[in-house]
Parts: structure tokens; sequence; C-alpha cells
């Protein structure tokens, strides 16, 4: 009987590692799971446009169609940014032309002060379908005490939009942005 607890005890202690291994493979990969989601979100929403995110472009090879599309632009500025930023006017055009449109800044404080933006396209379906050439929002904007700068942002709507039949009925796309105090403020 002695041999049969004997085996039984083995029998269960291999079953124990097993299940300790398998768990502890778990644990390591959600812990490598949790590093690698925000960079995984952030591809996801620039491959998918989900949440409005929008796309780079270098150029628009698709051409422009006929049907026209009114481009709003919105502002909001985070209060620990000593900033005052103008949003563009309201721009209608053709969909496929490349435009170009200025919000601009101002620091408001005495010494220099870093900012950056972070966008968003409503409604959040032709957010895939907005295309930036160049923006101010791809990188940190330092402006020195009391200066005023035009900051430009060249885009398209990408024509594919009209075959979304989801989107048959949108007439406008709002892109807004609000400005944060950067991180490295003062570098």
């Amino acid at each position: 009987m002695t041999d049969a607890l004997l085996a039984m005890h083995e029998e269960r202690g291999r079953k124990n590692k097993r299940v300790g291994v398998m768990l502890s493979g778990l644990a390591v990969g959600m812990v490598g799971l949790a590093f690698a989601s925000v960079p995984l979100y952030q591809l996801f929403c620039q491959v998918t446009g989900y949440g409005g995110t929008t796309q780079v472009a270098s150029d628009n090879p698709k051409g422009v169609i006929a049907r026209e599309m009114t481009t709003r632009f919105d502002v909001n500025v985070d209060t620990a940014l000593a900033w005052t930023v103008q949003a563009a006017k309201p721009l209608k055009d053709q969909i496929g032309r490349v435009d170009t449109v200025n919000y601009i800044a101002t620091n408001n404080s005495d010494k220099p002060v870093t900012g950056q933006a972070i966008f968003n396209v409503v409604p959040e379906k032709a957010g895939v379908y907005f295309n930036k050439i160049e923006c101010f929002c791809f990188t940190e904007q330092t402006l020195q005490p009391g200066e005023t700068v035009e900051m430009p942002i060249v885009f398209f709507v990408d024509p594919d939009l009209d075959k979304n039949h989801e989107l048959a009925t949108v007439k406008e796309i709002t892109l807004s942005y609000t400005f944060y105090a950067s991180d490295n403020e003062g570098s």
C-alpha cells in the first residue's frame, strides 16, 4: 500500500508542478501583454481609425472627387499649459483635395513653454479617411515668452470615404486638438 501511496503522491506532485509552470507562464505572459498593450492599441487605432484616429500620408494618390466635405476645427488647452490657441476656420472643399490650414498659438508666460497636441476626429468612423501629410501634432512645440506662431496642418479626406455607405450622409468632419504641457517642458 505504501508503494501505491508513494506513486499517487509522485503523480500529484507532477500535476502540481505542471499547473505551477502553466500559471507562471500565464503570469509572465500577462505582464508582457500589459507592457505591449499601449503600443499595440496605438497601432490598432492607426490601422483601423478606431476612436477617430487619423492616418498619416505623404500625398493623395487617389485624386479628387465631386463630393464636398466641410472640415471643422476645434481646440482645447489644458490649464497647465500657458498658451492661447485659436483653431483654424471651417473649410469646405472637394473630398481628396489637399488643403492647408493653420492654428495660431501664443505663449502667455514669461518663459519658454513646450507643449504637445493630441487629436481626434468626429465622427469616429471618418478618422480612417482623414489623412495628415504634415501636422504640428507630430512633434512637441516650444514657444518662447510671448511668441505667437502659426501651426500648419496639411491634410486630405480619402475619396474612399465615399464608398462607405455608413458615411453616405456625413457632410462634416471635426478635427479636434487638445494641447498639453509637455513632460519635457523647458528642454
